[in-house]
């Protein structure tokens, strides 16, 4: 069973930068589609960016600002979060899923790291 837990949230100033990390365990993530996704207050679901083993994809509202990366020896996908913004304030979330995509419907999905871009 795949378990996936995300740390590096926190509260940050406009402008500021946070590096999420995804770390699984129980299995590799060699063979994932892994997506981020965040919940703000009162707020749906959203995507904000997928890798598979081929591409990276990211939502319009955080493109050219945030990085997906991967660690295949440390079993971690990454979030680089720079030029941060109040609307960037939610939960974010990691998911994986071996069909090879990213959608709300993934498989696996952590519990979530808060972050909070405040001044």
């Amino acid at each position: 069973q795949l378990q996936l837990v995300e740390s590096g949230g926190g509260l940050v100033q406009p402008g500021g930068s946070l590096r999420l990390s995804c770390t699984a365990s129980g299995r590799t993530l060699d063979y994932y589609a892994i997506g981020w996704f965040r919940q703000a207050p009162g707020k749906e679901r959203e995507g904000v960016s997928c890798l598979t083993s081929g591409t990276t994809n990211y939502a319009d509202s955080v493109k050219g600002r945030f990085t997906i990366s991967r660690d295949n020896a440390k079993n971690t996908v990454y979030l680089q979060m720079n030029s941060l913004k109040a609307e960037d304030t939610a939960v974010y979330y990691c998911a994986a899923d071996r069909k090879g995509y990213c959608s709300g419907l993934m498989n696996y999905w952590g519990k979530g790291t808060l972050v909070t871009v405040s001044s």
